[in-house]
């Protein structure tokens, strides 16, 4: 496969730079993978395509203020972007700045903070805070808004760019299908018998990066932590006992239960994962998919093209496109059933 047979042409005039007032405001495009059939709903229209029995999936994640603006020691300007935290005080992070930084600089930060570089891991510097890392972000860092915004991060993307459930500090993206839920649809769901389950994997910068490839199958994604409590697996099994679908909410969802059914049943417990879906991928715990429009050539939407066909996808993103649909991480939504190809038989699950 090429990265050009996951390009698409989208009007900058419908990517969605700001969040709709209300979370659940946006539409709801609807694509059977096993057909292609199409239709246009509303988010709110959300419970009418589950069922009593089904279980969604959400991941938990909570994005870190991880963007912070200093100066090296010789006085050139910085700025840090957060990977991930190492430690209480230790950093991963991607630094922007004229000349790149050396093992043993400093860069100064709003409020005296001081941060020295250690050394590199690839493209990252692994940074050395003079103080807890997690506090002092929340007090000077902005939020990582993704660069295809174009805008600063605002005082109201610290709520919005966030998920009404987010729990678990540690990402540096949201987890964004889980961005259009707000607690009444969570009520309506639990209501209608649709159980909820958690997991957590802590989204990296990387996320954004297109594919870096020209072939498809020689792209690799950075590891992200992922956490899979025992009582996911629990309701995994419950839902399954009775005729119920796992339904995720965002592509990080997908990469953490498959990951953690890789080695055949479902299994608890906390890793890393560079697990790339693509077509040929046999999807062993995912029946559904609650997910937004991704990048043309990215390795999300190689996830969703696995999930229910390349050109069923594809076909459904130009649909999208004549009928004005909202993209990308304060865009609109998508509910996708799998193409049956895709999906292993569920004892393998």
């Amino acid at each position: 496969m090429r990265r050009a047979d996951f390009s698409y042409p989208l009007p900058q005039d419908l990517i969605a730079r700001h969040p709709l007032p209300e979370r659940g405001a946006s539409r709801l495009l609807a694509l059977d993978g096993a057909s292609g059939a199409l239709r246009d709903l509303r988010f709110s229209d959300l419970p009418s395509l589950l069922a009593p029995g089904d279980l969604l999936v959400v991941n938990d994640t909570r994005v870190i203020p991880a963007r912070v603006r200093g100066r090296k020691h010789s006085g050139g300007g910085c700025e840090l972007l957060l990977e991930r935290v190492l430690g209480p005080r230790r950093l991963l992070a991607q630094a922007r700045a004229s000349k790149g930084l050396k093992a043993g600089g400093t860069v100064g930060l709003p409020g005296g903070a001081r941060a020295t570089v250690v050394g590199r891991q690839g493209e990252f510097y692994e940074l050395e805070l003079d103080r807890d890392a997690l506090p002092y972000l929340e007090a000077h860092g902005s939020m990582p808004l993704p660069p295809y915004l174009g805008r600063d991060a605002e005082p109201s993307d610290r709520e919005r760019y966030q998920t009404v459930y987010a729990a678990e500090p540690g990402a540096v993206a949201a987890p964004t299908a889980g961005l259009h839920f707000d607690g009444a649809m969570l009520a309506r769901l639990r209501a209608a018998g649709v159980g909820i389950a958690r997991l957590t994997l802590h989204v990296g910068a990387g996320t954004f990066q297109p594919l870096r490839t020209e072939e498809v199958e020689e792209h690799r994604l950075h590891a992200e932590r992922f956490r899979l409590p025992a009582e996911t697996v629990a309701a995994v099994a419950a839902a399954r006992a009775c005729g119920g679908r796992v339904v995720a909410v965002g592509t990080t969802v997908v990469r953490a239960l498959e990951a953690a059914a890789a080695g055949g049943a479902l299994a608890a417990g906390e890793g890393e994962t560079d697990l790339f879906i693509r077509p040929g991928f046999r999807f062993r715990v995912v029946d559904a998919l609650v997910t937004n429009f991704h990048l043309p050539e990215s390795s999300l939407l190689v996830l969703v093209a696995a999930f229910a066909g390349r050109e069923r996808v594809l076909a459904a993103y130009h649909h999208a496109i004549a009928a004005g649909y909202r993209f990308y991480s304060y865009g609109d939504a998508m509910f996708i059933a799998p193409d049956p190809a895709a999906v292993a038989p569920r004892s393998q699950a």
